[in-house]
């Protein structure tokens, strides 16, 4: 069972290490950056599907209007042939009537064409709108991810120095240099202590070999002796 709850907590320590990445502020704007270009990319896929079906739909209408114009020159033609005599009155009635009802077949495909060019034109338009919504957010987003960048170099490095400074305890710290200032002031004290010392003693050794110094007596007696050898104690007599 310890075992099971170890794993367990392992694999949640990972999903919240998953979670904290994912919500990393670079990565998701790099990853919408992203999003929002596969979707420009669709979107102008798209636009040129309409604007092929819009061209598709006016050359119909151009090819309807050709055909509806065709069977009314047609039907004009075929009653001028029957004034002239040239063909049966009823036959030319039978085949002129044939070719109105084919020009308003025409002229229906020409109604449906038109309202197909303009739905697909107001596509367009509504497509277009958007990829320069989607292009003005990419750039948007781009200058954002700039600063963002520098942003969260400044957060990082401003946390970590905070995070250095509250680590360290300024109590003991303050201690730690009360300590060492008590330290220095007493090496100081024992330093001055030795000199007094070392000046003691020696002006103790200064009084006791000058009260016991005879260079001076014997140079007198030297001196003496010096004058008795030559003579000359008499003559100062």
């Amino acid at each position: 069972m310890n075992i099971f709850k170890r794993l367990f907590k392992i694999g949640q320590s990972e999903a919240n290490s998953a979670i904290d990445k994912m919500e990393d502020p670079i990565k998701m704007t790099e990853q919408g950056i992203r999003d929002m270009k596969q979707e420009l990319e669709k979107s102008l896929e798209a636009l040129a599907q309409v604007k092929a079906l819009a061209i598709r739909a006016k050359n119909e209408q151009e090819e309807h209007q050709d055909k509806a114009e065709d069977y009314h020159n047609k039907a004009i033609l075929i009653l001028k042939k029957a004034e002239k005599e040239q063909m049966e009155k009823e036959e030319a009635d039978r085949l002129a009537k044939q070719a109105l009802v084919k020009k308003e077949e025409a002229q229906q495909h020409i109604t449906r064409a038109k309202e197909e060019v303009k739905k697909f034109n107001e596509s367009i338009a509504q497509l277009e709108n958007n990829i320069q919504g989607i292009k003005s957010n990419i750039s948007n987003w781009e200058n954002e991810l700039k600063t963002l960048k520098a942003r969260v170099k400044v957060s990082n490095a401003t946390k970590n120095l905070n995070k250095q400074m509250a680590e360290i305890d300024s109590a003991s710290t303050v201690s730690m240099l009360e300590r060492m200032k008590e330290k220095v002031a007493q090496e100081e004290a024992l330093a001055e202590a030795y000199g007094d010392i070392a000046n003691a003693s020696k002006s103790i050794d200064e009084e006791l070999e000058k009260a016991a110094d005879t260079s001076e007596a014997k140079a007198d007696d030297d001196l003496s002796k010096l004058k008795e050898q030559l003579g000359l104690n008499n003559k100062d007599a």
